[in-house]
């Protein structure tokens, strides 16, 4: 076991620390999650506003509630959730991501508490949130089904997670490897590895042995003529997932 325990890749935490100065650069490593970004928040707002039942006419509707962001990076989804209420924890193993990530939400005016940690490090606290977010981070852990569990523990009753990360197709093969890394280099070399894609039942699966049923699986589509993405019925490779703690 290493310094952040079992579900972490030290490797890809050097892949990700040598691109930490571009996070917040919407034309630079990271293009493709500010691109997916808006579609992701969209979602994220729309399944939590109706699982706590909260005003949909609220600027901040989730006020009060605690939510953990997962491989928060430079808190590229981490600064919305705070804007709309929620008492946000960023976790990341990349300390370069997370000295981003503070002074961004410093020049910004947020709050957020961020850590350089593992999430077995909030398990062993006993830490418990009403939301955790998970999103493109299950493909680059260790052990999917030691993180799996992790967030189980992590979620109160009623609460909810939030997954996103890409199903292991051919097609995802073609896109997410060879189209986004290869040919049009959207992601630098050696970013996925596709062996570490998650089919949705095996994400359904971990999460059931941990406790969370999921409640809904939703598509994320790239348009090439218009270059955005929209919430789509195809799951073949990008997708995320709800899952909830009864």
């Amino acid at each position: 076991m290493g310094e952040f325990g079992d579900t972490v890749d030290p490797e890809d935490i050097d892949r990700f620390a040598a691109q930490s100065a571009s996070w917040w650069d919407p034309r630079g490593s990271f293009r493709p999650l500010h691109q997916i970004n808006p579609v992701r928040i969209d979602i994220v707002r729309r399944e939590l506003l109706a699982h706590f039942q909260r005003d949909t006419r609220s600027f901040s509707p989730f006020t009060g509630l605690r939510l953990a962001d997962i491989g928060c990076g430079g808190g590229l989804i981490a600064e919305p959730m705070t804007r709309i209420g929620f008492m946000v924890t960023g976790l990341d193993a990349d300390a370069q991501a997370i000295a981003t990530a503070r002074d961004h939400a410093a020049a910004s005016g947020l709050v957020i508490d961020y850590r350089v940690a593992d999430i077995d490090s909030l398990v062993r606290a006993d830490e418990r949130f009403d939301v955790v977010l998970a999103l493109e981070i299950l493909e680059h852990v260790a052990d999917r089904d030691a993180f799996l569990s992790a967030l189980g523990a992590l979620i109160r009753p009623g609460g909810a997670l939030i997954g996103a990360t890409l199903n292991r197709t051919a097609r995802s093969f073609a896109l997410a490897i060879v189209g986004a890394e290869y040919v049009l280099g959207w992601l630098p070399r050696g970013t996925h590895d596709w062996r570490r894609f998650v089919r949705p039942s095996e994400f359904v699966l971990g999460l059931r042995r941990a406790g969370l049923q999921t409640t809904r699986l939703a598509g994320l589509g790239y348009d090439w003529r218009s270059g955005g993405w929209s919430e789509s019925d195809d799951l073949s490779v990008n997708y995320m997932l709800v899952a909830v703690r009864r």
